[in-house]
């Protein structure tokens, strides 16, 4: 396999032409990215009418030329075919370049299935290898399934921790993957985790969901990325609603001249130094909102009226 690592061509620009790193940057493991990044599994997500291929290639090459540098996507989302709209849209890969993807699921043409065991783990890491054409993933997230939301593993699929980071060690000594990251897990998961050395963590989090505060109060105290998923929130959660939605947030857009997507964001990189954030559109439009958000300045009364909207709980 030929490694996609030499300088981006005429479709992404180059290194020196690109504007400044949206939200400025944070370390992933030994990278910097942008704070504020691409997540991609929205260009494949199950819809009428599909999103158009030749939009969803513009969109992750307008990312790039915006100074995204951080871009998350999964084998499983649409069984390869956002690995393979990436190395469309960005090959050959520019070195600044993080591509993170997540194992520990499989589409199989319905519902996400877990899968979980550690030979499933490497088979899945191979087929991100092969559909991004890389000889190496910069990260990959174990996406663990004892917690909701999501899929719950039964059966044969509920494997400890040690058996999984064991294997994604092993994966990460022979050169295949780059730093080790995980996927909702609670704050007792987290630490039994941190000797396999954990650069990044995805769980649902945004300004009216915190019930992985415990989490990320062990990643500021290790200095560990902090990458929220469903950051502004989700009809799909039980119990939660978007962000843009809500009453105080939507006056708070107005009053500061924005839209609820930005003061969701922007509260977000303030909450915590090394979040990295991924919102995901395959709209061009909101994607340049989204990456705005990276210049909005939060003053004490807006953050301690968003502060106040959820009272964080203890996993």
């Amino acid at each position: 396999m030929t490694s996609d690592t030499s300088p981006v061509g005429a479709a992404t620009g180059s290194s020196a032409a690109r504007p400044h790193r949206p939200g400025g940057t944070a370390l992933l493991g030994d990278r910097p990215v942008a704070r504020l990044g691409f997540g991609a599994m929205q260009l494949v997500r199950r819809r009428v009418p599909p999103v158009d291929p030749e939009v969803a290639v513009a969109v992750l090459r307008r990312a790039s030329e915006r100074g995204v540098n951080h871009i998350d996507t999964a084998q499983f989302y649409g069984a390869g075919a956002c690995n393979r709209l990436i190395h469309t849209a960005l090959a050959p890969y520019d070195a600044d370049l993080v591509v993170v993807t997540k194992v520990g699921a499989a589409d199989d043409g319905g519902p996400l299935v877990a899968a979980q065991r550690p030979e499933q783990l490497r088979a899945q890491i191979h087929a991100n290898l092969t559909e991004l054409r890389m000889d190496r993933l910069p990260v990959v997230n174990l996406r663990r399934t004892d917690i909701p939301p999501g899929i719950i593993a039964t059966g044969d699929q509920v494997v400890a921790l040690d058996d999984q980071l064991a294997e994604l060690i092993a994966l990460r000594d022979e050169g295949l993957i780059g730093g080790i990251g995980l996927s909702n897990v609670a704050a007792d998961t987290l630490r039994a985790a941190l000797p396999a050395g954990i650069v990044c963590v995805q769980n649902v989090f945004n300004v009216t969901n915190r019930s992985t505060e415990s989490a990320l109060e062990v990643c500021r105290a290790h200095g560990i990325a902090w990458v929220p998923y469903f950051p502004l929130g989700s009809a799909a959660l039980p119990g939660h609603t978007p962000i843009a939605d809500n009453p105080v947030v939507q006056a708070v857009a107005a009053r500061l001249h924005t839209t609820s997507a930005s003061i969701g964001l922007a509260w977000l990189l303030a909450h915590y130094q090394n979040t990295l954030l991924i919102p995901g559109t395959a709209d061009p439009a909101h994607l340049d909102d989204n990456l705005g958000a990276g210049d909005l300045v939060l003053d004490p009364e807006t953050r301690a009226a968003l502060d106040a909207l959820d009272a964080p709980t203890r996993d």
